[in-house]
């Protein structure tokens, strides 16, 4: 093996393994990017396949909904607020539940009164406007305004509440 022949021969091996180790670190960039894409990109991605499983299927998506207690001092209260609410189509219906007891702690005292409950029915992406409405216009000082998502339920009742409140 001469010089010049063996000088050849570890270019060629030179170049091969550079080609090599270039082609391998692009695959671990790309599967890098791709790693960090996916995971901050996950709560949108997951957003999305649910909403297309939910299309595709007829199924319920758990948290489309909510349905929020709110108490009034009185009946007449809680149907002008209801009324205003279901009228900026914010809800699709509210409950009014008469005359409940409340026991509560205010100002360094235990209270025992009786109110009235809404029941109020909604799209989970209509819960801040409602409850800037209720600070404005309810008559008590810190209104109680309580969410839960719905998880389940009618499908039919759910796709009226969907007609009855429109998106933003």
């Amino acid at each position: 093996m001469t010089l010049a022949s063996g000088m050849e021969w570890l270019l060629k091996r030179f170049y091969k393994e550079a080609s090599l180790g270039s082609a391998c670190r692009a695959v671990l960039r790309i599967f890098c990017l791709f790693l960090v894409l996916s995971v901050s990109l996950y709560p949108g991605l997951w957003f999305i396949g649910v909403q297309i499983h939910s299309f595709l299927t007829g199924s319920y998506v758990p948290g489309h909904h909510s349905v929020l207690l709110v108490n009034s001092p009185t009946e007449q209260v809680a149907k002008d607020i209801g009324r205003a609410i279901v009228a900026r189509r914010l809800a699709a219906s509210i409950n009014i539940i008469p005359r409940t007891a409340t026991m509560y702690y205010w100002k360094g005292e235990i209270q025992d009164t009786s109110e009235i409950l809404m029941l109020v029915k909604t799209k989970t992406s209509r819960l801040q406007q409602i409850i800037d409405y209720l600070r404005s216009n309810h008559p008590y000082a810190n209104p109680e305004v309580l969410s839960f998502p719905v998880e389940d339920g009618s499908l039919a009742y759910m796709k009226w509440m969907d007609e009855a409140i429109p998106d933003e």
